[in-house]
Formats: C-alpha cells, sequence, structure tokens
C-alpha cells in the first residue's frame, strides 16, 4: 500500500464559473487557473501521483502547455490514476477536504462524492468529500481563494 497527499489554492475569479470535484456549481464565483481550476480533483490528482511516486501535477500538466488551458480537471485525476495502474496500483480511497468561505457547499456534497468516484472508477464508497469554512481566517476565510487537501491510499492490484 502507500498513501498519497495533495493540496491546492486558487484565488476567486467571479467572471469564471465554479468546478469542484468535476461539479458546476451555478451561481458562485469561479477560480482563477490555467485549466478549469477544480482544486478538488487537482489535489486528489496530485495525491495519487505522489502515492504513484510520479511526482506532481504541474510536471504532468504544466501551465505553460497550451493543451491544458481551460482544460476539464477529471482528464488530470484519469490519467494519474491511469499511470498508478500502469504500476500496478489502484486507489483503495481517497478523503478529501474542500476550504471555502462561499459557496456553502454541504448542498453539493453528495454529487461532488458521486462524480469523483465515477471519473476514477471506484464505488462511491471509496470517496469522501468535506467541507470547511476559513472562518474569517486568511485568504480562505476572506473568501478570496478556494482550496483543497486530500489523502488517497493505493493498494497493489490483484494480479490477473
Amino acid at each position: 500500500m502507500r498513501v498519497g497527499m495533495g493540496e491546492d489554492l486558487h484565488r476567486v475569479d467571479p467572471s469564471r464559473t465554479l468546478v469542484l470535484g468535476g461539479v458546476t456549481i451555478e451561481g458562485a464565483a469561479g477560480l482563477a487557473g490555467h485549466s478549469d481550476a477544480d482544486v478538488l480533483l487537482h489535489a486528489i490528482a496530485d495525491a495519487v501521483l505522489g502515492a504513484a511516486g510520479k511526482g506532481d501535477l504541474g510536471a504532468h500538466f504544466p501551465s505553460s502547455d497550451e493543451r491544458w488551458h481551460d482544460a476539464d480537471s477529471a482528464v488530470f485525476l484519469a490519467e494519474a490514476l491511469r499511470r498508478a495502474r500502469e504500476d500496478g496500483w489502484e486507489l483503495a480511497n481517497v478523503d478529501a477536504t474542500v476550504r471555502a468561505e462561499r459557496p456553502r457547499l454541504a448542498p453539493h456534497l453528495a454529487a461532488i462524492r458521486e462524480r469523483v468516484a465515477a471519473i476514477a472508477g471506484v464505488e462511491t464508497s471509496r470517496v469522501n468529500v468535506k467541507a470547511k469554512s476559513g472562518e474569517g481566517l486568511d485568504a480562505v476565510g476572506r473568501g478570496e481563494a478556494i482550496g483543497a487537501a486530500a489523502v488517497v491510499l493505493l493498494e497493489a492490484a490483484p494480479r490477473k
């Protein structure tokens, strides 16, 4: 088994649509970034790459590469998992936390959890997503940014 940790943080950009965990949250200010700026999928993909010993998200999907401009971050997670599977690893579970002052995420957590599981190709029971506010502290608490952190457990894939 291997454990990986990932995190991401993006500034709020009211001109963009918010995407978290592959779910579009209508009416909420989006995030600045080269891709769709999905901090949750970025954190999970980074954790997968870390657990698999494959570096980080920026090494595989650099913002300097125009192929990733406005890209759907589901591609990043799917590709990180594909690369881990090439080396014989499967996703056992993911536990993630999104830090946001706005919008209120509780009504969206079930959909986000289901979408992350679908992208990863695992049962929903293997994915946990929580939301925390910034309590008025730091850039998240002031509503200037949204962040996410994730921990994944990879396990050796069954031999075929």
